[in-house]
């Protein structure tokens, strides 16, 4: 069930010599009106200066077409801040690089509705109204002037300032709403009591604009009169569930024997065998190349919740586009007969693997691995996902030296709905201590486990020992990796350890970071960090040590009293 509603724009020019006013619509289809919705944007190029005009046709047009192109795992108002940040530079250069443009600015006022919520971003004196239930509200803030005589003048606009202030909110959607975004050549000629009258009076949002723009205009309006009505008819699904519905006929196969064909598919190896899933080293009986192809166990075929997360990986892992992880093979899925996905095959073995066939590593070697590791868990950050399960087993590196992140199955990503239940979030060894007390993972947890993943390629040991399923550990002081390898370098060393930091606020704020300081190596070498006092580490704050020592002093001294 996909979202629903019915729309209408008007645009009149009125007194003024030609129309500064711009309307941009966009609504995709299917997937793409689920993953990023669609947009409604209003902007009323500057009065009285060159290039007004302009300046909101080309925001608008800018906007609507870079949004789209932001990553799908992006937040709504994190890729909108992003597209307005960029047309918000375009703006001022082309009024530098032209001095008819000179002065060029535009208000701007964008809706944003995808599945069950709105958002709104908003600079400027255009509205938007939300009717609901019979009340009218206005959701956004003029940026003029208090003063009566300057309330036309804008405090904010695109193209007005090089740092753009944009308000942003969000909501939820209810069948009825009804949205309205108009420029003030409308809302300052009728007031807001004709407009609730006129958003009431018809059921058609197209009769809604015409009867405001031309009531404006008849009112006496001195500017452009530009109205846009949105009529919500029905909510979508707010869930990825939802997004990946096409896959929901496709079962589990039966587990798969060398030579099988499934589809366009040979199975020549099977390569891994979990718990949870299934994979195979596949020959493409057309083309004759190798792939990995994963699926599930059988006997998770009527799991909801597993068949939901193989299709949430293979979501998540088509917009991954990075030679440090493996590419999905797009095979649609009318093309499938089961629920598996393909992605490319590369010769080599996972960091597991040359462990567990002894293979030694040198200090040189880990902070090789440790650079592209974090090149490539900084891709996945950029685009908004959170990995959850870095470990040796998941890290992959091929005959030619170049390192893959494998394993985008318990992955979290904000941008869209999730899984609810998306059970194994992590290897227990390899988890930021947060992550026991409960806490969502971010990408300083990603950092902590590749900071232990270097620390056990190292020393084949872990920083604070290693801990089994269902332990609850306390975290006290890592064990210094030279204590195991005195022939690792200092500055090594307080890279990996600064990683593995108990408290977050400590670890390197972005892979990125770490990445540069790896970079950087004993040229800049960081501090070794600094030790965790008791108190912090037996979490107690200091008024309750006090407390404590105050009982036994006071005991002591009564048994002083007692013997005296």
């Amino acid at each position: 069930m996909s979202l629903k509603f019915d729309l209408g724009q008007s645009s009149l020019t009125g007194p003024r010599p030609r129309n500064e006013d711009y309307v941009g619509v966009v609504t995709p289809v299917k997937e793409q009106l689920s993953i990023k919705g669609a947009l409604i944007a209003v902007a009323d190029g500057v009065s009285g200066n060159a290039g007004g005009g302009e300046a909101s046709e080309m925001t608008v047009r800018t906007v609507c077409a870079d949004y789209y192109a932001t990553p799908d795992t992006w937040e709504p108002l994190a890729s909108l801040d992003k597209v307005l940040t960029a047309a918000n530079r375009w703006v001022i250069s082309q009024a530098n690089a032209n001095r008819n443009m000179t002065g060029m600015a535009t208000t701007l006022s964008l809706l944003l509705l995808r599945g069950q919520r709105y958002y709104f971003a908003h600079v400027g004196d255009t509205r938007i109204y939300l009717l609901r239930d019979g009340s009218l509200k206005q959701l956004t803030t003029d940026h003029v002037w208090d003063s009566p005589d300057m309330r036309h003048v804008l405090k904010r606009a695109v193209g007005l300032d090089r740092h753009l202030e944009v308000d942003f909110a969000e909501g939820s959607l209810q069948v009825g709403d009804i949205f309205a975004l108009m420029s003030d050549g409308v809302w300052d000629a009728l007031g807001e009591q004709k407009i609730h009258k006129t958003l009431g009076l018809y059921d058609s949002p197209q009769m809604m604009c015409d009867h405001l723009t031309k009531t404006a205009i008849a009112q006496g309006s001195a500017d452009n009169s530009t109205a846009v009505a949105v009529k919500i008819t029905q909510l979508g699904e707010d869930t990825l569930t939802e997004l990946l519905a096409g896959g929901k006929h496709l079962s589990v196969p039966n587990k798969l024997n060398i030579g099988e064909v499934i589809d366009d598919f040979e199975v020549v190896e099977i390569l891994h065998e979990s718990r949870a899933s299934l994979l195979y080293k596949v020959r493409h009986i057309g083309t004759k190349q190798f792939f990995v192809l994963k699926t599930l166990q059988p006997l998770l075929a009527t799991d909801t919740d597993s068949c939901n997360g193989l299709l949430n990986e293979e979501w998540l892992a088509k917009r991954v586009v990075s030679q440090y992880v493996p590419q999905v093979l797009p095979v649609s899925v009318e093309k499938r007969s089961k629920l598996y996905y393909v992605m490319s095959w590369y010769e080599g073995a996972t960091l597991q693997q040359r462990l567990d066939s002894g293979h030694h590593f040198t200090v040189t070697g880990v902070a090789k691995i440790g650079l592209d590791m974090m090149r490539g868990i900084g891709a996945l950050h950029r685009l908004n996902i959170v990995h959850r399960d870095i470990k040796p087993a998941n890290v992959h590196v091929s005959s030619d030296q170049r390192l893959r992140i494998l394993d985008l199955g318990v992955a979290l990503s904000s941008g869209v709905g999730s899984i609810e239940a998306m059970q194994n979030p992590g290897t227990p060894s390899f988890m930021a201590p947060e992550l026991f007390e409960g806490e969502t993972a971010t990408p300083q947890s990603d950092i902590y486990a590749a900071g232990v993943t270097l620390y056990h390629l190292l020393t084949r040991k872990y920083p604070y020992g290693e801990i089994e399923p269902f332990q609850h550990p306390k975290f006290g002081q890592p064990i210094p990796l030279t204590r195991y390898r005195p022939d690792i370098p200092q500055w090594l060393e307080n890279i990996v350890l600064k990683a593995i930091a108990r408290d977050v606020k400590q670890r390197f704020e972005t892979a990125e970071e770490m990445l540069l300081a790896l970079e950087h190596g004993e040229l800049k070498p960081l501090f070794a960090p600094a030790r965790t006092p008791l108190i912090a580490r037996a979490r107690l704050l200091k008024w309750q040590w006090i407390a404590i020592f105050s009982f036994i002093l006071n005991i002591l001294l009564i048994y002083l009293l007692v013997v005296s």
